[in-house]
């Protein structure tokens, strides 16, 4: 599928394990969080290392200061492989015994917020596409990497390029965290606001007002429901995305423990599977609402979705899953059979968007490292994605 035959160890000579730590601690040394959207420094960062690797690189703005980056490594006249990424992470917390910003390399790990989630992923891609360059190699396809800003919040960086020009693609791989497994499968997101408004009174008499914190009560003991009731759904793609889901996040309501509080607004997170339509889990949850009767107590209620992100569902068999697990054992990474993944990622909106195969396959652990104080990557871990994804694009 390369336009010249070429040996795996001819492109794999050029990946230097001490190149993709240095890029890795590069990036992870820009500070900003999202929220509120600081993503500039990493960006202008990666496109500052994608260019001294002799990489196309460019930055285009999503939203003020806040750009994506698109890296490209040109190749034959066949279709696209695409390496996506997100420059945002989360922001920092509690709890860090580690510079967060820091880069600090201890004990074959690399520490800083979004070394797992995802600067080292990126750092990855920009490393094996340089190797493949400088190997002499010629993709069938460009190869370009997408790395977006907004995906901890509401993908506006994704939805941007995707409105764009995309190019005809032949795959992607979301280089976000699985442990080097490949995930075929995964969960969408949305987010939910439900907003109660009730009447203010003095506490004294609370007959005179409505609570909208009692209603907000009702309808948050009813989405518990709902949520026992999704968990016993019959299984979907054999299992491996496990359940829709529902959690109430947050809850902000009152004004002064002397008052009735005159409003109250949860924001909940409503998991959905792979084909889920956001408009009818919306429905649902305003249906929901509308049959507890809170016009009965004087209250009212508004419920808006204010973020959905797809999930996605690639077929075991399709080829581009088979060329992703024989990248994985040429590039000497242990094997892993496909999975699934509860979480969501962008690569939901290049499935339903583009209708291309999509596979989440990067290194660190998203349920053990991402999103956790002393947050880190391991530098082993980092080096085998680094072959996989070169050996990848090379083919």
């Amino acid at each position: 599928m390369s336009t010249g035959h070429f040996e795996p160890a001819d492109v794999l000579a050029h990946i230097d394990p001490d190149e993709v730590v240095t890029v890795t601690q590069r990036l992870l040394r820009c500070a900003g969080t999202n929220p509120p959207g600081q993503e500039e420094a990493t960006a202008r960062e990666l496109a500052s290392v994608a260019g001294e690797l002799g990489l196309q690189v460019d930055l285009v703005e999503v939203l003020p200061g806040r750009p994506n980056v698109v890296v490209t490594l040109p190749g034959g006249e066949g279709g696209t492989l695409l390496l996506l990424g997100h420059t945002d992470v989360v922001p920092v917390g509690d709890g860090w015994t580690r510079d967060p910003f820091g880069g600090e390399l201890a004990h074959g790990r690399i520490y800083g917020r979004g070394a797992t989630d995802m600067k080292g992923g990126l750092a990855a891609s920009l490393v094996a596409m340089a190797a493949v360059r400088r190997a002499g190699v010629t993709p069938s396809g460009p190869v370009v990497l997408v790395a977006a800003v907004d995906e901890e919040e509401n993908g506006a960086g994704i939805r941007a390029w995707i409105a764009g020009q995309v190019p005809s693609l032949r795959g992607c791989i979301v280089a976000e965290p699985t442990e080097l497994q490949p995930i075929i499968a995964a969960r969408g997101d949305s987010y939910l606001t439900v907003r109660v408004t009730g009447v203010a009174s003095h506490a004294g008499n609370p007959g005179d007002g409505r609570n909208a914190i009692g209603g907000a009560a009702a309808i948050v003991a009813d989405f518990e429901r709902w949520h026992a009731e999704l968990a016993q759904a019959p299984a979907v793609l054999d299992g491996l995305v496990g359940p829709a889901t529902l959690s109430v996040g947050t809850i902000h309501g009152g004004q002064s423990t002397s008052m009735v509080a005159p409003e109250c607004v949860l924001e909940v997170d409503r998991r959905l599977l792979p084909g889920d339509d956001p408009a009818q889990v919306l429905a649902a949850a305003r249906a929901r609402v509308e049959a507890l009767d809170l016009s009965a107590r004087g209250l009212s209620a508004d419920v808006e979705m204010t973020m959905d992100m797809p999930g996605f569902a690639t077929p075991a068999d399709d080829p581009f899953v088979r060329a992703t697990l024989a990248a994985l054992v040429d590039a000497g990474t242990p094997h892993q059979e496909p999975g699934g993944w509860t979480a969501a990622c962008d690569g939901g909106f290049v499935a339903r968007d583009t209708d291309c195969p999509v596979v989440v396959l990067g290194p660190g652990s998203v349920t053990g490292q991402a999103h956790r104080p002393d947050e880190s990557v391991g530098v082993q871990e980092l080096v085998h994605a680094t072959r996989t994804y070169a050996l990848l694009a090379a083919h």
